[in-house]
């Protein structure tokens, strides 16, 4: 009988930790509509387009899905697949409206700002939603360039996790003009003029004076990530960029270059060594992906980078911002590690001790720089198992405390 008490605790610790694991990642799009054949249609361009990946990620989400005959209103007029992203965007809203908030709304109407208008691709407020209570319990939607006129309303609630995503059936596809504007296709995009727009202008102005942009130009079609090192950061670095060789520059460049799409889940789900526009036969320039959660972290035997915002995302290319510049081994050598000093052997009691040798003070000259250039880069197998091995590690720590308070609390509780 004594044993009860604590069996029923740790059986309340367990169910307590399952809640905690299946809150971290509580909704996925697609299986819910994949309920409802009626959205089908729509369900496939949330893939396609990737607004699905975009979709999970959120914590606070409405998706105003229209049914198939609907969709193919759309699909008539053969908009390209750019295009499509865009009009979806504006019916995915960065707030939660349930049914009850809908016929609940402050002052009867509310503006809500959509995916389209995150992407800083909506011009003035074309990104924005407004959601009025009309007479007669109906509630109507318009997207803000469309001169106010509301193209569709309220049909139904389809899937609602409170606060988390609600999925609505609205009766029309929202109209918006610059949503349904032609988006040009991947050859025709101006990559530096997207990074220098968002906080990349320096990385941007280097590469338009490399040649490494014509390798970057060259794999926009066939499919590009580019990992952007944010203003601050590169910078910082261009000192050390200017004492790199010609080959050295283009090198650096091209290796925050991946010519390969890869979408935000893409790099959650493909953790491990990845290639880069720079590598070839004879310089393997990789990196690894590695994810910890929501965070995405890209890590070379130099330095950690994080992905800190995604600029865009639209197959094949996708472009992230990231806080730090990636250094290659093969252009800069880690500062070594500072080895144990080796056991002195046993000496006589009556042996003579040598005189201590003072210590000079390094001159600035002599201080090795961490990041400086490697006359010969240095390939060991041990460094890269170390690095391997590391990459896997998990920290426990915070998660083992919370579990640790959980036992002793219910434990008490039950004394």
């Amino acid at each position: 009988m004594q044993l009860r008490p604590a069996i029923n605790a740790g059986t309340l610790v367990l169910a307590m930790v399952m809640l905690l694991f299946s809150s971290v990642h509580s909704h996925n799009v697609t299986r819910l509509l994949a309920k409802h054949p009626e959205f089908s249609t729509f369900n496939h361009y949330l893939t396609l387009t990737h607004l699905a990946d975009e979709i999970n990620q959120k914590t606070t989400i409405t998706v105003c899905a229209v049914d198939n005959a609907a969709m193919n209103g759309i699909l008539s007029k053969h908009p390209s697949i750019y295009t499509i992203k865009n009009m979806l965007s504006v019916h995915i809203l960065l707030d939660y409206f349930g049914a009850k908030k809908l016929h609940q709304i402050t002052n009867g109407t509310a503006l809500a700002a959509t995916m389209f208008q995150a992407t800083g691709s909506a011009p003035g407020s074309a990104g924005f939603v407004n959601i009025t209570d009309l007479k007669g319990g109906k509630v109507g939607f318009a997207a803000e360039d469309n001169d106010g006129t509301f193209a569709a309303h309220f049909v139904k609630s389809v899937e609602e996790l409170p606060y988390n995503i609600s999925v609505i059936q609205i009766s029309n596809i929202l109209p918006s003009e610059a949503a349904e504007a032609p988006t040009p296709g991947p050859s025709q995009l101006n990559l530096t003029g997207i990074l220098s727009a968002h906080g990349c202008k320096v990385f941007a102005d280097t590469l338009l004076a490399s040649d490494a942009e014509k390798t970057y130009e060259d794999s926009l079609d066939g499919g590009l990530t580019v990992f952007c090192p944010i203003d601050d950061a590169f910078k910082a670095f261009l000192p050390k960029y200017k004492n790199l060789t010609a080959a050295g520059k283009t090198a650096l460049l091209e290796y925050h270059g991946v010519p390969v799409f890869q979408s935000m889940s893409m790099l959650k789900s493909n953790n491990g060594l990845m290639n880069t526009l720079a590598t070839d036969g004879a310089s393997k320039y990789d990196f690894t992906v590695q994810n910890d959660g929501e965070e995405v972290t890209l890590k070379t035997k130099i330095v950690t980078a994080k992905i800190t915002g995604t600029l865009f995302d639209e197959q094949p290319v996708a472009i992230y911002t990231i806080n730090k510049v990636l250094l290659p081994r093969e252009l800069f050598k880690a500062e070594a590690p500072t080895p144990a000093p080796a056991p002195a052997p046993e000496e006589a009691a009556d042996a003579p001790k040598p005189a201590k040798k003072k210590k000079k003070a390094p001159s600035p000259a002599s201080e090795s720089d961490s990041d400086a250039p490697a006359e010969s880069p240095d390939d060991d197998p041990a460094d890269q198992t170390a690095d391997d091995s590391a990459a896997v590690r998990f920290d426990r720590g915070g998660f083992g405390q919370l579990v640790l308070a959980l036992s002793v609390w219910l434990g008490v509780s039950l004394l």
